[in-house]
């Protein structure tokens, strides 16, 4: 990859999409395809026992195979080509049987979704290390009072966990969007020419290779690309919910803030030029992970409308774009939950920021208040002509609303934050129950 692998990628993720493991489920398939037929009665088991046993990556010239894609288009036809030879070696016999009935489309995307399917294992695990996170942060911070803020301007009192419970909701959102997309793309290719079978791929042979792989059999989907840009987007979605997350907290770290900070160790965060500074790298990675996310999700979005029964150029280009979201949105997911588990809040600076309007951010709960004896047109413009003042005079709201003699009894009560968050604990509550 590059520099900046340890900085945007999961290890564990690009793992999953190195040379050999993008061959080893190809030769997969093919091993699955060989079994499946034997089963249905196409050829003796012992053939099929034979292309397994040499469908495995070590015997594979992988850079060879790199080398040999541009003649075809894509891997799959080098793949086979080498795979005939080195069965061929062995066993005449069986060599003819390799990739029998299929076309190189239906390899080439049933391996993608072999790799769709342990992505997917490895995300599902990881946002539910998320989910737990944040359940945990929300009810820690349940009743921790800060500012809410609306156009980047103080508004008026909500609870540190209303803002957590947020993202905890956003996050398991997609993971409900996730469960319902494998539905539809964990899905068997196997359409040979132009998609619509032949006896070597019969529908018991398609049935019986699904099953093989644990895939479900579906109907030809090679210029249908909508499953895929589908399981795209749904990454994309995620991605942005993390970079949700990310922007909050790096906001809520500004000096002039201070409410919030990424987890501090040696050496993080650091500036070149000011020994003072203390960056949000890890919001900065996430940020920059998810603001190239929609493009990509854009190019996969754009390949749906392809000619024919195989596109010229659509289909291929999906190939690394769908790759470059994944490892991605891995790289978003993981540091999040890096970020999640250092975070330090700061309720003293919540509270004291409270203050920097001198009152004004219990505005509602005036007007909302006087509204019940003269109604709401009325007490919003008062309670705004009153805030005008304050702010002309720089003088604290509750002493402009006694100067005023505005017909208000226990200011005191109107004026405490606790007082101010409206339904944040109820709303809370009834979301965080679904977690335990």
């Amino acid at each position: 990859m590059s520099l900046y692998i340890q900085l945007f990628y999961s290890d564990e993720v690009n793992a999953l999409f190195s040379d050999s493991s993008a061959v080893a489920q190809m030769l997969r398939v093919e091993a699955a395809l060989a079994q499946a037929q034997a089963n249905k009665g196409l050829f003796p088991a012992a053939i099929a026992e034979t292309i397994k046993a040499n469908c495995t990556v070590a015997d594979i010239d992988i850079e060879k195979l790199k080398s040999d894609i541009s003649l075809g288009g894509n891997a799959a036809i080098p793949l086979v080509k080498q795979l005939t030879q080195i069965v061929k070696n062995k066993d005449a016999e069986a060599a003819k049987y390799i990739h029998l009935g299929a076309t190189s489309q239906d390899i080439v995307d049933t391996a993608t979704v072999l790799q769709i399917q342990e992505y997917i294992v490895w995300l599902d695990q990881k946002i539910k290390v998320l989910e737990k996170q944040l359940v945990t942060l929300t009810q820690k911070h349940r009743q921790t009072i800060m500012i809410g803020r609306t156009l980047l301007q103080q508004a008026k009192p909500t609870t540190f966990g209303f803002k957590t419970v947020g993202w905890l909701e956003a996050v398991s959102r997609s993971k409900q969007r996730l469960e319902q997309a494998k539905q539809r793309v964990l899905v068997l290719q196997l359409g040979g020419a132009v998609g619509n079978g032949n006896t070597n791929i019969s529908i018991e042979i398609q049935e019986e290779c699904a099953r093989l792989l644990d895939l479900k059999s579906s109907f030809t989907w090679h210029s249908h690309r909508d499953n895929v840009a589908e399981i795209a987007s749904v990454f994309g979605v995620l991605g942005g919910s993390l970079g949700k997350i990310a922007k909050d907290i790096s906001l809520l770290m500004q000096t002039e803030v201070g409410e919030v900070f990424e987890g501090a160790a040696d050496g993080k965060g650091g500036s070149s030029t000011m020994p003072h500074k203390r960056n949000p790298v890890t919001c900065a990675a996430i940020l920059a992970n998810t603001n190239r996310l929609p493009h990509l999700v854009a190019t996969m979005l754009s390949t749906i409308p392809q000619e024919h029964e195989r596109s010229a150029g659509l289909w291929h280009s999906e190939w690394e774009v769908l790759t470059e979201i994944m490892q991605l949105t891995a790289g978003a997911v993981a540091k999040s939950i890096a970020l999640i588990e250092g975070l330090e809040v700061d309720e003293i600076r919540m509270l004291a920021n409270l203050e920097l309007t001198n009152g004004l951010i219990y505005a509602e709960n005036l007007a909302l208040a006087l509204a019940q004896k003269i109604g709401k047109s009325a007490a919003h413009e008062w309670i705004e002509n009153a805030c005008k003042k304050a702010i002309q005079e720089r003088k604290h709201l509750k002493e402009v609303v006694l100067e005023m003699n505005i017909d208000l009894t226990d200011l005191d009560a109107l004026f405490d934050p606790k007082n101010a968050i409206g339904l944040s604990l109820e709303l809370i509550d009834q979301v965080v129950k679904k977690y335990q």
